[in-house]
C-alpha cells in the first residue's frame, strides 16, 4: 500500500498544510503491530485480519482493492504451456506448497522472506499460510519481482503495481502474469484472458472475474476507532477525493456502495 498511501498523504498535505503525515514502509505485519501498539495513528494493512488481531482491538477501514498475481519470467524457458494455457488451482498448489519444482529443474519458484499481505493472500488462495509457501525466499515486492525478471526459469507472485508500469499500463520488461485457468479446462478462455494491460486487470478485479483471494481488500488499521480529528479527516478525504488517485496509482477503486459503507464507520 505504500506507493498509494504516499500519493494520498502528499495530496492531503497540499490541501491541509497545517497537517504533517509521516509514512514508513513495512509489511502488513508491521502495519498491524505498530497500530495495535499505538506507535502510529494508522497502519497500512493488506490482508484479512486474524481473529486474535480483532480481539486485540484492531479497527479497519477498507480504502481500495488490489490483487496478487502469480508471475513468470517473460522469456520463460520452461514449459511453454505455462504462458499459453496457464495453471489450475491444483497445479499452483503443486508448485508453491507441494514443492514439485524439486523434481523439475525447468522451474525456479520464488516466495517472500518477510511477513506480508501479498504472501498471506497468495497462500490463502492455495488453502495454506505464508509459512507453507515453498521456494527461494526473497525480501520485499521489488526483490521478488527482480528475482523473476532475472531468472528465465523464474515463477513467483507480486502485487499488481510491481508487474505493470502505471505510466505505460503495460507489463514491466522481464515479468508478466502467469494466467490462472479458473474453470480448469486446460486453456485460457476469452473471459479469463484479462492480462493485456493494467486497466484490463483492474476491471477483472473490480468485476469479480479474477478470484478473491488472490484479489483482496486493502485497509488502514488503528487500535480502536480513531478519535484524532486530523486522522478522521484524512480517512474521510481518502474515501471521497482520494479515490480519484486509486486507479492512476495501479489499484482498484471501491464501488460507490463500498465507499458509503466504509464512510459509515467514521
Amino acid at each position: 500500500m505504500y506507493p498509494l498511501t504516499v500519493q494520498w498523504a502528499e495530496a492531503f498535505m497540499v490541501e491541509n498544510p497545517e497537517i504533517k503525515i509521516n509514512i514508513s514502509a513495512g509489511g502488513a505485519g508491521k502495519g498491524m503491530t505498530d497500530a495495535l501498539s499505538e506507535m502510529v495513528d494508522l497502519g497500512m494493512f493488506s490482508r484479512e485480519p486474524a481473529p486474535e488481531e480483532l480481539q486485540n482491538g484492531a479497527w479497519l477501514i477498507t480504502v481500495a482493492r488490489d490483487a496478487v498475481f502469480p508471475t513468470i519470467n517473460s522469456s520463460f524457458t520452461g514449459d511453454k504451456n505455462y504462458s499459453r494455457n496457464g495453471l489450475t488451482h491444483e497445479q499452483f498448489i503443486g508448485l508453491f506448497i507441494q514443492n514439485e519444482k524439486s523434481q523439475n529443474d525447468d522451474i525456479h519458484i520464488y516466495t517472500r522472506s518477510d511477513a506480508c499481505g501479498a504472501a498471506a493472500t497468495w497462500a490463502k488462495y492455495l488453502g495454506a499460510t505464508q509459512e507453507d509457501l515453498q521456494g527461494t525466499a526473497v525480501f520485499g515486492d521489488p526483490g521478488l519481482a527482480d528475482a523473476v525478471k532475472n531468472d528465465p526459469k523464474g515463477v513467483g507472485f507480486n502485487n499488481l503495481v510491481y508487474i505493470y508500469d502505471i505510466s505505460t499500463r503495460q507489463c514491466y520488461p522481464g515479468i508478466k502474469p502467469l494466467p490462472i485457468d479458473i474453470n480448469e479446462n486446460g486453456i485460457i478462455d476469452e473471459n479469463e484472458n484479462f492480462y493485456a494491460t493494467i486497466d484490463d486487470v483492474m476491471e477483472a478485479v473490480k468485476s469479480g472475474a479474477y478470484p478473491s483471494p488472490p484479489a483482496r481488500n486493502l485497509y488502514l488499521v488503528a487500535h480502536g476507532k480513531p478519535t484524532k480529528e486530523a486522522t478522521i479527516n484524512f480517512l474521510k478525504w481518502i474515501m471521497t477525493t482520494g479515490q480519484s488517485f486509486v486507479n492512476k496509482a495501479g489499484y482498484v477503486m471501491l464501488s460507490e456502495d463500498q465507499r458509503e459503507q466504509e464512510i459509515l464507520k467514521l
